[in-house]
């Protein structure tokens, strides 16, 4: 990272202590210097020797362990963290803070707040960090460096409302540490002076280019568009064309929806310049691809998208390779590989995000593959099992090939013909796929794309969804969120976000890898969730469980049309397994259908509302074939479930009504095969065997009647029933 070099400077600052006598001060200064130097076998005999000098003194231990870290290459993390641990308790530092008042007591801490950093462990790394900002005041550039590391830590944890405040607080000590230096430059008017003051001016406008990217990565987690645009034009003046500063600068553009400017971006920047991994934490090549993969996915370009992920992937192995970690568990144990570049593996991110890509793309088997990796680390991220579950719904859904493209055909209603002449008999096919054992003789809980396993990811993903809360605290959450993203829109972020004062920080619920939900996006996942188990109950036969969570989903306060839509359709097929055919009728009026749009209901203010002058480009994302694209084709469906109803309690005349109203709403070729079979079926108990065949021959429901159909009305073919699993793309990024 960017602030190693102070990192390491401050590890072994406090090398003296004020009860030291000269000749320990004398040699504590050359350890020091040979150390800066990089001589780390000369400052190791340095310290060796005062350690005979003083052997109580637990801060020459501490630097002989970090110089002997140094002497590694960096690369016995473990081993420090376990000194540091052991030197902490030899201090006997309790919890609290009481063991902070010393500045070389909190050099310690601020060690393993680093240790823990490196490993990952962020949440220990920020408590020990905002232990160490309590006692700050007193030494101006350990604070800077406590401060950086910390905005780091919030921006990975994306807290960027904690983030800015103390990037607040890092100007003011910027601005005092300036006027400070200027009124010593007055007194002192030699050539010394004159280049302290030069190297002071430069440390300064290092630090101010790096608190405008954390600003921008600030802006950017929060979308407010206005703020970030202003830090952006900060960036590129202090940084120039880096690659950092483009790179945030694409970020910029493709949170705008200007996906094409955004890849030009990345294109300008040279990655080929940026120092390696090994010193900066960071595989440059690896994240261009990922972005760029991003971008395609936001353009609707999956293949494209999948392309960029895959050579992301084959960078990321790459670099793991060059640093000894090849996948043969160093990484866990942290050793061989240099502390700064523990961070640089991105493995476990960039498969979730190919099995995003491969799921849209229609592979469901191999993004299933991608994902349980990735939910090996991942394991507490409910959208993540959503997408499992997914997973196994698409590659379990079936369906044939003419159905997937939309196209009409006959295979779904003729199984076969046999018998010739006077003896020709048509065989219908069965459209019955309840019951059906999907994982014979194994498991349910044996990771493998079955519906069973789908049915386990469901239930995980409800359980690690927060418990509803009362009513009235959700309106007043919500009239929150909206004012709160509004206020940043119009500029006045400064006086809200750097108070530290974020209403909707501890209401967020981590999603890890992605960034945290929010209340309304958390509501909209818990849709998504339950429709999906509804399904998937159905598909297992579990009616019982179907309807508890369709009536669950309908329940819903802020449900989308189009999950409501399929809430009615799935509790209606539970009640009519039940033999609750009433209720059933009740969930089948076409009056319940008032809007099927595929869109989830957020916040227009989170997605930023000044999009600039330029055109929002299109995101490529369409309505699935197999789903209703207007209220129209919606009502059709429920009409021609409401005829297969009135037929299991005999009602026939009803059952045609239906049937023939729902066929002059839609095209004739989108009726479905099970309408027309209904159609069949009806005929058959009028006794009307001829117009039965020719409905089978011409695939067609009322071959005799003229179809009032205008050309708008012209859409997919739709399935009645029991729907393909495209419905759950409706919360999918």
């Amino acid at each position: 990272m960017a602030e190693s070099t102070e990192q390491n400077e401050a590890k072994h600052d406090g090398s003296s202590s004020p009860g030291m006598t000269d000749q320990e001060k004398e040699m504590a200064a050359s350890a020091h210097e040979a150390f800066v130097a990089g001589k780390y076998d000369e400052s190791l005999k340095h310290l060796e020797a005062l350690q005979e000098l003083n052997k109580e003194d637990y801060k020459i231990a501490m630097n002989k362990a970090v110089v002997e870290f140094y002497t590694s290459g960096q690369t016995t993390t473990g081993t420090l963290k376990h000194a540091l641990m052991a030197m902490k308790n030899q201090v006997h530092t309790t919890e609290d803070v009481d063991g902070l008042d010393d500045v070389d007591n909190s050099l310690l801490y601020y060690n393993q707040a680093i240790v823990h950093y490196h490993m990952r462990q962020y949440s220990e790394a920020i408590s020990i960090g905002e232990k160490l900002y309590q006692f700050l005041e007193p030494f101006e550039k350990f604070a800077q460096a406590v401060c950086f590391l910390l905005v780091d830590l919030y921006l990975l944890t994306f807290q960027p409302e904690k983030a800015l405040h103390l990037l607040a607080v890092l100007d003011k000590l910027a601005v005092q540490g300036s006027n400070k230096n200027g009124k010593g430059e007055n007194n002192s008017s030699n050539k010394d002076g004159g280049t302290q003051r030069s190297e002071f001016t430069a440390t300064i406008e290092a630090a101010k280019s790096k608190m405008h990217q954390y600003k921008v990565r600030a802006y950017i987690q929060m979308k407010s568009s206005k703020a970030c645009k202003r830090e952006i034009k900060s960036v590129m003046n202090t940084a120039g064309n880096s690659a950092p500063s483009l790179f945030l600068k694409s970020n910029f553009e493709y949170l705008r929806g200007n996906y094409r400017k955004a890849v030009k971006l990345l294109n300008s920047s040279n990655i080929a310049e940026h120092p390696g991994p090994i010193k900066t934490g960071e595989c440059v090549r690896c994240m261009f691809w990922n972005n760029l993969g991003c971008i395609h996915f936001a353009m609707g370009k999956h293949n494209l998208g999948i392309f960029y992920f895959k050579k992301a992937l084959q960078e990321n192995d790459h670099t793991c390779a060059q640093l000894g970690d090849g996948g043969n568990g160093q990484s866990k144990k942290f050793t061989g590989i240099p502390m700064c570049a523990l961070l640089a593996n991105k493995r476990y991110e960039l498969l979730y995000n190919c099995g995003i890509q491969l799921l849209h793309i229609g592979r469901p088997l191999a993004a299933f593959e991608c994902l349980m990796e990735a939910v090996q680390v991942y394991h507490s991220n409910p959208r993540l099992w959503l997408r499992l579950a997914e997973c196994c719904i698409s590659a379990n859904k079936g369906g044939t090939e003419q159905e997937s493209k939309g196209l009409p055909c006959k295979k779904g209603i003729v199984q076969s013909i046999v018998g010739q002449g006077y003896h020709r008999k048509i065989v219908l096919a069965s459209q019955s796929a309840q019951n059906t054992i999907y994982s014979e003789g194994q498991s349910a809980a044996i990771p493998v794309a079955s519906m069973e396993f789908a049915a386990i990811c469901l239930r995980n993903a409800l359980l690690l969804l927060p418990e509803h809360q009362q009513q009235d605290t959700k309106t007043e959450n919500g009239s929150k969120s909206s004012s709160q993203s509004g206020s940043t829109e119009s500029g006045s972020e400064n006086s809200d976000v750097c108070s530290g004062k974020g209403p909707e920080a501890d209401k967020l619920l981590s999603a890890a890898p992605s960034s945290p939900l929010r209340k309304q996006e958390v509501e909209n996942l818990r849709c998504s969730i339950l429709a999906c188990s509804a399904y998937v109950a159905l598909a297992l036969g579990d009616n019982l469980m179907a309807l508890n969570h369709a009536e669950k989903l309908l329940l819903q306060s802020k449900v989308s049309g189009s999950l409501k839509f399929l809430g009615h359709l799935y509790a209606a097929e539970a009640l009519i397994s039940l033999d609750r055919i009433s209720d059933a009728i009740a969930h089948l009026n076409p009056e319940n259908v008032s809007d099927v749009s595929m869109g989830v209901l957020t916040s227009e203010q989170d997605q930023g509302s000044d999009k600039g002058d330029e055109p929002v480009e299109s995101s490529g994302k369409q309505t699935p074939l197999c789903y209703p694209s207007s209220v129209t084709s919606a009502r059709a469906m429920m009409l021609f479930n409401l005829g297969s109803a009135y037929c299991l309690r005999s009602e026939y005349d009803k059952a045609r009504k239906c049937l023939h109203q729902a066929a002059l709403m839609v095209n004739t070729k989108e009726i479905p095969p099970e309408a027309i079979l209904l159609g069949v079926y009806l005929e058959l108990q009028n006794g009307n065997t001829q117009l039965a065949l020719q409905i089978i021959k011409r695939n067609q429901l009322l071959p005799s009647a003229v179809q009032r159909v205008s050309p708008e009305s012209r859409k997919k073919p739709v399935q009645p029933i029991q729907l393909p699993s495209s419905f759950t793309q409706v919360q999918r990024k």
